[in-house]
Order: C-alpha cells, then sequence, then structure tokens
C-alpha cells in the first residue's frame, strides 16, 4: 500500500463559542471541545484512510486554560502516524478573541482511530510518510506513544 504525506490530512475547524456550550461559570464545557476534537481528528483519519474511521482512544486532554463564550475555537489536525489499521491524530485548539485578534494555545491532544470495512472490520490504511523534520519527529513520538498504549493496555489485562 502506498504511503501518504501528512499534509494530505490537515483539516481545520472553527467555530465561535456562544452561551449554550458554557458552563455556570461562563467557560466552554469540556465536553464541547472534546465534540469539536473527535469531529476534526475524525475528518483528518478518514482523510488518511480513504475509509470510516472510529474513535479508539483520546490521550491525555489537560485543559490548560478556560475558553470562554464569545471566542473563537480553531482546531488544527494532522495524521502523525499510522500502524496497519489504526491512526493517530494531532490536534492544536487555540482561543482567539475575535475584538482583539488576540490568540492562546489551550490545549492539544491525540486521538487514535481505526478504519473499518463495510461490517465494521478493521482495515489497512496507508503508512505515513513525513516530508519535513517536524513531521518526522512527530512520527517518532507518535511510534512511542503507541508503544506506551499497548504497554497500558497489557498492564490493565494481567491477572
Amino acid at each position: 500500500m502506498e504511503g501518504k504525506a501528512p499534509r494530505l490530512s490537515h483539516t481545520t475547524i472553527a467555530e465561535l463559542m456562544m452561551p449554550h456550550m458554557a458552563n455556570v461559570l461562563g467557560n466552554v464545557h469540556g465536553g464541547e471541545l472534546l465534540g469539536m476534537m473527535d469531529r476534526v481528528a475524525a475528518v483528518s483519519a478518514i482523510r488518511h484512510a480513504q475509509k470510516p474511521c472510529v474513535t479508539v482512544s483520546v490521550d491525555r486532554v489537560h485543559f490548560r486554560e478556560p475558553i470562554h463564550v464569545g471566542e473563537l475555537v480553531t482546531m488544527f489536525a494532522s495524521v502523525n502516524y499510522a500502524h496497519r489499521t489504526s491512526i493517530e491524530v494531532g490536534i492544536r485548539v487555540e482561543a482567539e478573541n475575535i475584538l482583539t485578534g488576540a490568540r492562546r494555545h489551550t490545549n492539544s491532544c491525540y486521538l487514535t482511530y481505526v478504519a473499518i470495512d463495510a461490517a465494521g472490520r478493521p482495515v489497512e490504511v496507508p503508512p505515513v510518510v513525513p516530508e519535513t523534520d517536524e513531521e518526522r519527529a512527530r512520527y517518532r513520538d507518535a511510534e512511542l506513544r503507541r508503544q506506551q498504549r499497548i504497554a497500558e493496555l497489557k498492564s490493565k489485562r494481567a491477572p
């Protein structure tokens, strides 16, 4: 199977944060942000696989600072790594005060997807072919994260 460059999977979404998305403190609910992250990452994974993809895991989402109603949230997603049937997608989240143009990096995370066929069975995906030094570093880091995920799963299954 021929490999694909990460640039072919780049996906960006932006959404204005509205009052119905907020908690009692006026900050955007984490669940709203997680849903947006899943949507943008899924598009990136599907672009790479050219197959339906389902979410398998979300790695350690840390909300570094709150996002407020009225801010524009932009999410950038790109495939970092693929292994047989799974795809890791990295996401960067930024909040922007659209009146001043000030932007803040509020969080980053990694989501893993598995490509599936019409019967819901995992199918092979193209390998990732990094083109830049940054993409090669993300690829190497993603390989390590995959190894850590596998080790964590094995340790949880041990008697």
